[in-house]
Parts: structure tokens; C-alpha cells; sequence
């Protein structure tokens, strides 16, 4: 064999070796390099903006529970990797551009904001690229196909879902002996909507009565005179679901007016950071996942919240979100296409997390049957006074 035969035939056996190393590291051949490889998520948040007090706690305690995952070897021998953008405040073209950024860094599956509304031109680009669209904890049916339609079976979310959250506040406001109530509906958001619907049609299926029905929304400056109207009622409670700066307005200006009737709030009025210094929050309470004050009843909870410092009960929905995701990896056989993991998913049923146990179904893919915290603010200061679990999911 001549030198120039030696170094064509040792020039073809390295070409044919460099094939055979890119087929198994796309997967196409053997899996030694594959098993290794990360699996991406990317994570579209808000980082100062409205969502912000329920979109960083979800995200850091979502970063910790990754760790610990990691740290037991990762999900079918693969390590989980957070990649975010920022959302400003969910600006709709800078969330599509976030989305679009993740994407092109590889991201496998999204996670999206914790509303519906705001989240919905990051989850349409997940889902038009055939990736899982996931949320921590939006709090509608809407994230799933209702919306979205024959693609939205790629979006999930696990917040619970309005229809459930409302009537488990049903089930706590008569379980408190509350038979008369007014309802505030702040109309900004579809979930806002949906929890009081839902709230009234639980709330009357038990036998209770509304004395008056008053709507508000965000940005329309007419919360005080929702406020004026609702005081000329009397009730045993006070229903709404809201937050931002309309949630501070309503309550200061139901106890100005010297009106000492509960009020019960949604998931979206958890949390001390919206506190009006005077006048104090007084008989006022929320349903949520978790206490965020150190006394939930679940001591992992308490230790995650400890470590986060949360704002809010909403940060076990990030730990939870990563567990759900892993547990559909691994029982799609380490898949992670998205039409195969939306599948598995609406298979899951009392799936444990630390939210809880998590159900979805091809018509609910936000999670149903949850245990709510039930937070009391008195003066100011907050605490685990009760659970309570929806028996019944309305139909709104």
C-alpha cells in the first residue's frame, strides 16, 4: 500500500467516524450522548411588572427544585436547564420576542407568565413550534384548547382552575356560616371573571343568596364607586378576585367607609405585599396553595418558603410545574415532543407535587381538586387559619 492509499483510506475511516459520532449525538443512533444532553426549558417571566409577585417566587422555587433533580442524576439520565427572558411587565411584543429568544437557544418546553391574558402571545409561539406551553399557576380553563383551539392541547397550567378556586370559596363562606353575599367583579382578566361566576354558582347551589352584584377593572379609575355601591348592601361577605393596584383600593375603601364585613378573595389577593399602611387589613382572607407565612401544615412547604422568602403561596405551582414536567418525561419514555407529553398529561390523575395532587383531563388542563390554604390578614398580619378542598366543579 502506497503512503497516498494509507493516508485515503485512514482520511475515510475518519470521515466515517465523525458520522457516526454526530448520528448518536442527534439522538439517530446509540444514546451516550444524548442521555447527557439537557433538556432546555425556557422561561418567560415578569421580572418588575404586575405578574412579577407571582411570576419570581414560581421561577426561584422552580430553580430549587431543578437543583434537586439534578442532583439525583436528572430525569432519565438527563439534567433539567432554566434558560428566562424578561417580559416587561408583558408587553406583548417584547414577550413574543422573549419567547422567540428561547426558542432559538433550544428551549424544549415554555413556561409562560401567571396569566392567560398576559401570557398568550408567548404560549402561541411555544405552541405553534409544537413545543409544551406550561404555566406555574394561571387560574383558567382557558389555557388549553378553549382558547387556543386544536393547538392549545399543548398548554397546561398548574394553577388551579378558576371553576374549582371559586366554588372552594364557596365552600369555605358557608362553611363559616356566610349565607348573603356581594360580589365585586374586577373585569380586567378572563380569570377575575371566572372565579366569581364560579363563586355564585357553587355559592347558590348550597342554598346561599347574593344581596348585590358590582363590577370594577383595573385601569378604569372606578373602583370607589363600585365601593360606594357595595356598601349600600349589606351581606355576610364580600366576594371579588383581584389584585394589582385595584386590590389595596377596594379593601382601603370598604373599611374608610366603616364597613367591617369579610372579605374573601382568589388567589390573586394572597400575599402582604399590596398592604395599605392605613387603613389596616382587617377580617380579610384568600385562598391559595400554600401558606407563605412559615405555618402552612406541610413542613417542606415551610422550608421552601423559608428559603425563598415567598411572597406568596403561589411559589410551591413553580416546584410543582417542574415535578409534573418530569414525571411526563419520564412516562413518555424520556420524550420530550410535545404532542407526545401533552398526551401523558391529560392522563394525569392525583399526580403528587408539593402543591398537592394535580389532575388535568382533555377539557380541564389546569389543575382541579386541589387542597386550598385559606390566609387570614387581621391588622396586617397574615396566617393559616383553615384548608378547604371544592366538592363540586361548576359549569359557568
Amino acid at each position: 500500500m502506497t503512503a497516498r492509499t494509507r493516508w485515503s483510506v485512514l482520511g475515510a475511516l475518519l470521515a466515517l467516524s465523525a458520522a457516526v459520532v454526530a448520528t448518536v449525538g442527534t439522538g439517530l443512533g446509540g444514546s451516550q450522548t444524548n442521555a447527557a444532553a439537557p433538556i432546555v426549558i425556557g422561561w418567560a417571566f415578569d421580572s418588575k411588572g404586575n405578574m412579577a409577585p407571582f411570576d419570581g417566587p414560581a421561577l426561584a422555587a422552580a430553580k430549587i427544585r431543578v437543583g434537586q433533580i439534578n442532583g439525583r442524576g436528572g430525569v432519565n439520565g438527563r439534567p433539567l436547564k432554566i434558560e428566562t427572558c424578561d417580559t416587561n411587565n408583558n408587553n406583548p411584543a417584547k414577550a413574543k420576542s422573549c419567547a422567540a429568544s428561547l426558542l432559538g437557544k433550544g428551549a424544549q418546553i415554555i413556561f409562560v407568565t401567571c396569566d392567560v391574558d398576559f401570557a398568550t402571545p408567548v404560549v402561541q409561539e411555544a405552541i405553534n413550534r409544537g413545543k409544551l406551553a406550561i404555566a406555574p399557576c394561571i387560574g383558567t380553563d382557558q389555557m388549553g384548547p378553549k382558547r387556543f383551539g386544536s393547538k392549545g392541547r399543548l398548554a397546561f397550567s398548574f394553577g388551579n382552575v378558576a371553576q374549582d378556586e371559586g366554588s372552594a370559596m364557596a365552600e369555605y363562606a358557608w362553611r363559616r356560616g356566610w349565607r348573603t353575599a356581594n360580589l365585586a367583579t374586577n373585569t380586567l382578566l378572563v380569570y377575575f371573571k371566572n372565579v366569581v361566576q364560579a363563586f355564585e354558582k357553587r355559592f347558590t347551589q348550597l342554598g346561599g343568596k347574593v344581596a348585590a352584584r358590582e363590577s370594577y377593572a383595573t385601569g378604569a379609575n372606578n373602583v370607589n364607586a363600585a365601593v360606594s355601591r357595595l356598601n349600600a348592601r349589606k351581606a355576610d361577605v364580600i366576594v371579588t378576585s383581584t389584585a394589582f393596584g385595584e386590590l389595596p383600593a377596594l379593601v382601603s375603601g370598604i373599611r374608610s367607609l366603616g364597613n367591617k364585613t369579610p372579605i374573601l378573595n382568589s388567589w390573586a389577593g394572597d400575599g402582604v405585599y399590596w398592604l395599605p399602611k392605613s387603613p389596616q387589613v382587617t377580617d380579610y382572607y384568600a385562598v391559595t396553595y400554600a401558606s407563605a407565612f412559615g405555618d402552612d401544615p406541610n413542613r417542606a412547604v415551610r422550608s421552601l418558603a423559608k428559603q425563598l422568602k415567598a411572597f406568596t403561596g403561589g411559589f410551591v405551582a413553580g416546584s410543582a410545574a417542574i415535578d409534573g414536567v418530569a414525571t411526563a418525561i419520564r412516562r413518555s419514555g424520556g420524550s420530550t415532543n410535545g404532542v407526545r407529553l401533552a398526551a401523558t398529561m391529560e392522563k394525569f390523575r392525583k399526580v403528587p407535587t408539593l402543591s398537592g395532587l394535580v389532575s388535568f383531563s382533555p377539557q380541564f388542563h389546569t389543575v382541579f381538586g386541589r387542597q386550598y390554604r385559606v390566609i387570614k390578614i387581621h391588622n396586617n398580619k397574615a396566617k393559616y387559619v383553615g384548608a378547604v378542598t371544592a366538592k363540586v366543579v361548576p359549569k359557568i
